[in-house]
């Protein structure tokens, strides 16, 4: 796991899976995409495969190796979407396991929110990056969380002012934190994350949870560790594919 994320809003990162498919206009820029592929062909490195779809099993156990409680970004350079339905839905109700999907448009973002708000997870949260356009009114009940920011890098598309402010203002309306993350731009360090002559961090209120004691982690690392015991480092997962959203 990557502590001291540079991402504003997390303490880390963590990525078991890695690869995702492009689905939609907030993709073209992709960050996790625009890094992997950097690596590609790079004998050894973590992004050897670059953004193919991926499971990595030797960081299944980083879990139970950690020794404080931290808010962690999961599956940042991929989607776990699916997998929250169907293979991971004994998590669903645990109160520090957060859902959120990408809100990028009203046509392919606004869609998913209503998903979204049928899943059945305790606090659900909308990453509203990077906003391409006016979203207009917004449904958000049962929403807990609201991420909004611009988009950053190379070929970096504009954000508006009053797109924000519409946003931020019905998050206040109907009781949602908000947080806004960045006005990004090709060198978004230069334009900061001010709105209205103040930063917006909000967030909902985080659970606490004791981290396991040490030899529960232990027991816990060596189980995972004997079903990968035949050596098994990485796999890749031909012909599967990652929705992001």
């Amino acid at each position: 796991m990557a502590f001291g994320s540079t991402i504003e809003w997390t303490d880390a990162t963590w990525n078991p899976v890695r690869g995702c498919t492009k689905v939609s206009p907030g993709c073209a820029h992709c960050y996790a995409e625009t890094f992997a592929e950097r690596f590609r062909g790079v004998p050894g490195h973590p992004y050897e495969f670059g953004f193919d779809l991926m499971l990595v099993p030797d960081k299944l156990a980083e879990p139970f190796r950690w020794r404080k409680s931290s808010r962690v970004f999961v599956n940042s350079m991929s989607d776990l979407f699916d997998l929250l339905r169907t293979k991971l839905s004994f998590v669903n109700n645990l109160p520090h396991i957060w859902w959120g999907v990408s809100v990028e448009n009203r046509k392919h973002g606004l869609p998913r929110i209503e998903h979204l708000r049928e899943a059945p997870a305790a606090v659900r949260f909308l990453s509203i990056e990077p906003l391409l356009e006016d979203l207009g009114p917004i449904n958000l009940s049962r929403i807990t969380w609201t991420i909004v920011g611009g988009e950053s890098g190379a070929g970096a598309r504009p954000i508006r002012k009053e797109w924000v402010v519409s946003i931020r203002d019905q998050c206040a309306r109907a009781g949602v934190s908000f947080f806004f993350k960045q006005w990004g731009g090709v060198r978004k360090s230069e334009n900061g994350r001010r709105l209205s002559g103040r930063t917006y961090d909000g967030f909902p209120q985080i659970p606490f949870l004791p981290v396991m004691e040490e030899q529960d982690r232990r027991s816990a690392i060596a189980e995972l560790t004997q079903l990968y015991e035949r050596g098994l480092y990485s796999v890749r997962i031909p012909g599967a594919r990652a929705v992001a959203g």
